[in-house]
């Protein structure tokens, strides 16, 4: 048998050798950075040194918080911020989503973006201070919001944008927001570590005995030492992968298939394909049995067989959404990959009797 060809790495990615390589040197020497006694303080020292590494390689100029992940930044964000009204785009990820009640609902178009004029009368409505909720990247279609029609608005308004940068660290420039989320897994570093971005920690209330005094728990320093060492590997990859995604495009086109969002910017390691009159179920297990590890969106959420809020809210019907898979790519991912995932396709369109799109 070949050997099976990963293309999930929006999902999680594998932990990068230089990564590794970072964590065992920290788990080698590694004491409780808030202890007093020597160990202690090289522990905090290398945190330290970590922290200012992340700040660099991200461009940031605020305060940078380590977390368990995106998923942690957000909470922290949206139960925290000193901000009233929160706004929510409506191809935010399950993280915002599940902890936005009451929030108000920012629309999308069908290319999965915010609208300008409806961004703009959202924060109107909302009164002093809103926290407004758009992430960087989706991560079912790979759609780039605008970041400088967002960052315009809410400053207009003299709010707050909290961005989930989950799918846009380590692979392109970060947004000019007030808080940036975003988890490590994502880019070649360690699962169970990220970190928060403030621009001023004034905006947060503080709630921790950590971090600042803006996070409990013991601060972990192996996987901190990984994620920055995943960043520091940058982001030279992603215009090779940027053509092996177009070729992608290309022939899944050819076949007959569809692409979401196909004329937006797109984030090049991400693409979502419509196989007409094939559950994305059948599609999943006919590829994983083929040796193809693909998803049906978000993996906080393909596995419980719900539609997609993201394809419903850029007016995909129910069927449509039904038969869309998600097919992401990653730093090692080559052009006989590409190839063979296309070549599966066009097998498991012509063994379904897929529909042309």
């Amino acid at each position: 048998m070949p050997p099976r060809i990963y293309l999930d790495h929006a999902a999680t990615t594998p932990l990068s050798a230089q990564a590794r390589a970072a964590m065992m040197m920290a788990y080698d020497g590694w004491a409780n950075p808030s202890s007093p006694h020597g160990e202690g303080r090289l522990s905090r020292a290398a945190l330290e040194q970590a922290r200012r590494r992340i700040a660099d390689l991200t461009g940031w100029r605020g305060a940078v918080l380590f977390t368990s992940g995106a998923s942690e930044g957000i909470a922290m964000v949206m139960a925290h911020a000193r901000a009233g009204r929160r706004i929510v785009s409506a191809v935010e990820h399950d993280a915002v989503r599940r902890i936005s009640e009451g929030a108000a609902t920012l629309p999308v178009g069908a290319d999965g973006l915010v609208d300008a004029a409806g961004l703009a009368q959202a924060i109107g409505q909302a009164g002093d201070t809103p926290l407004v909720a758009v992430q960087a990247v989706n991560s079912e279609t790979g759609v780039i919001q605008p970041f400088a029609t967002i960052s315009a608005s809410v400053r207009s308004a003299r709010g707050l944008w909290l961005c989930d940068a989950t799918q846009a660290a380590g692979k392109m420039d970060l947004p000019d927001a007030d808080f940036i989320a975003f988890s490590a897994h994502k880019f070649g570093g360690p699962v169970g570590v990220g970190a928060l971005l403030v621009r001023d920690l004034a905006m947060l209330e503080a709630g921790g005995g950590q971090e600042q005094g803006y996070r409990g728990g013991t601060e972990n320093m192996p996987g901190v030492a990984g994620m920055a060492a995943a960043l520091e590997e940058g982001s030279g990859w992603i215009a090779r992968i940027a053509e092996l995604r177009a070729q992608c495009d290309a022939a899944i086109e050819d076949a007959g298939g569809a692409i979401v969002a196909r004329d937006a910017a797109r984030l090049p390691t991400i693409a979502s394909y419509r196989m007409p009159g094939v559950a994305a179920a059948a599609q999943l297990i006919r590829f994983d049995l083929a040796g193809f590890a693909v998803s049906a969106g978000s993996a906080c959420s393909s596995g419980s067989l719900r539609p997609s809020h993201v394809l419903a809210a850029m007016g995909l019907d129910e069927r449509a959404a039904g038969e869309t898979i998600r097919v992401s790519f990653g730093r090692a991912t080559t052009q006989d990959d590409v190839a063979r995932f296309c070549d599966q396709w066009r097998a498991v369109a012509a063994q379904t009797g897929a529909r042309a799109a």
